[in-house]
């Protein structure tokens, strides 16, 4: 599968792609990053039946960074709900 360096769905730059994701509510973003850490881990497992230990790795790791700002940005939720 061919990996992409765009959106395809998606008529924006990257950079607008950020900032509109930024500006979702954060109980919805750390949905996205949910979601996107574990599109990371499902395809860390696929490098790695491959024998693509390295890739596995970097992607397992980045799978845990972005579930690690999911959190915070789930805390960040909390924080603000009440006030909404």
């Amino acid at each position: 599968m061919p990996h992409a360096n765009h959106v395809e769905r998606y008529p924006g730059t990257l950079a607008e792609l950020a900032t509109e994701l930024g500006d979702l509510r954060y109980d919805a973003l750390a949905t996205f990053l949910e979601e996107l850490a574990a599109k990371l881990e499902a395809d860390s497992l696929a490098d790695g039946a491959r024998g693509r230990g390295k890739l596995a790795a970097a992607l397992r790791a980045a799978s845990d960074e972005v579930t690690s700002a999911a959190e915070h940005i789930a805390k960040a939720w909390r924080i603000c709900e009440p006030h909404m």
